[in-house]
């Protein structure tokens, strides 16, 4: 990020004034280059996507999804606006935006859970944010044609995730590219894309979500597979620590389906089980592995997805079981 030319333009915008701007680099993402800037009174928050992110990989995408992450700001704040920060600026020549600050309050969830916080209360608004955005955009084909960026989830999801994952496993390589094909077919309401645990920020009663440049008209499965992931994969590492499961999948599960309703969950079951079996793989052997999870840990991964992906268990309530089972007996009191 150039911050000589950034500070021309937010102080040309009215955006911040005074002679001493002071930028500090906010945590979270690989994707972006995301600063807070302060001019002492007042903090706003510049976001610029970056051509390669910053993962051990090649990992390259187009930097024009930061407009199409300004696009999903806009369509959540019309259909939830306290889930999302108010969008301040947007310019398209540098590739960047500017948003509100959420002020120090504000936690985020993945940092409290990696604590051994899991507050229920927190899966349950963001399951019932996220079937919100699944509703509200579901079949709409304005939607679909103005979020129709197969292009971007190929380089920011499934090549990174599924492509990579399936040929570092050429066992499994068969599974993992078919869905590949299917996901690019499936078009049925706007997907979130990176809907997890860091990008979910609360303060109070308040859920807020943030990195928004995934989005796209697909399969919401998606969607509800990522989010599972990142709270199977906290369970794991809790249960490691303590001997003791906090589970709030069960609790995500329920929440969504509640919204969706039960011929939806129908629907949707078997694709967001072998989806979520899939995530689980390559959030170890992908280009984006979780940086929380021990060799141990990994292997119990590997092992697990190994087995129920190629037996097709893709039953929730089977899939909840035999984690927990799995669990028991690899990290449990001998």
């Amino acid at each position: 990020m150039d911050k000589e030319i950034i500070t021309t333009i937010l102080r040309k915008e009215n955006l911040i004034a005074g002679s001493e701007i002071e930028f500090t680099p906010l945590k979270g993402g690989v994707s972006s280059d995301i600063f807070l800037v302060s001019d002492g009174s007042k903090s706003i928050v510049v976001k610029q996507a970056l051509p390669k992110l910053n993962v051990e990989d090649d990992w390259y995408a187009d930097i024009s999804r930061n407009e199409n992450e300004q696009k999903f700001l806009q369509y959540l704040n019309k259909i939830k606006p306290e889930a999302t920060p108010k969008l301040l600026y947007s310019n398209s020549e540098h590739s960047f935006f500017v948003m509100e600050f959420l002020d120090e309050w504000f936690k985020n969830w993945k940092k409290q859970m990696l604590n051994g916080v899991f507050d229920s209360q927190i899966a349950k608004k963001s399951a019932v944010l996220l079937a919100t955005i699944h509703q509200e955009s579901w079949k709409d084909d304005h939607l679909k044609q103005e979020f129709n960026k197969a292009k971007n989830f190929y380089e920011l999801r499934t090549e990174p995730y599924l492509v990579t994952t399936g040929e570092r496993h050429p066992n499994l390589k068969d599974l993992f590219f078919d869905e590949v094909e299917r996901l690019n077919k499936h078009q049925e309401a706007i997907v979130h894309g990176d809907f997890s645990p860091k990008n979910i920020m609360v303060k109070n009663d308040r859920v807020v979500l943030l990195d928004h440049e995934v989005a796209w008209f697909g399969d919401p499965a998606f969607d509800l597979a990522f989010f599972l992931n990142h709270l199977y994969l906290k369970m794991l590492n809790h249960f490691k620590k303590t001997g003791k499961f906090e589970d709030l999948t069960k609790i995500a599960w329920t929440t969504y389906f509640e919204s969706m309703g039960l011929e939806i969950e129908k629907q949707m079951e078997l694709r967001t089980i072998r989806l979520l079996l899939m995530m689980m793989l390559a959030r170890i052997d992908g280009k984006s592995p979780v940086e929380y999870l021990e060799t141990d840990q990994q292997q119990f991964v590997r092992s697990f997805v190994k087995t129920y992906l190629q037996a097709g268990v893709y039953s929730h309530e089977e899939m909840n079981k035999n984690w927990k089972e799995n669990l028991k007996q690899t990290f449990g009191e001998d």
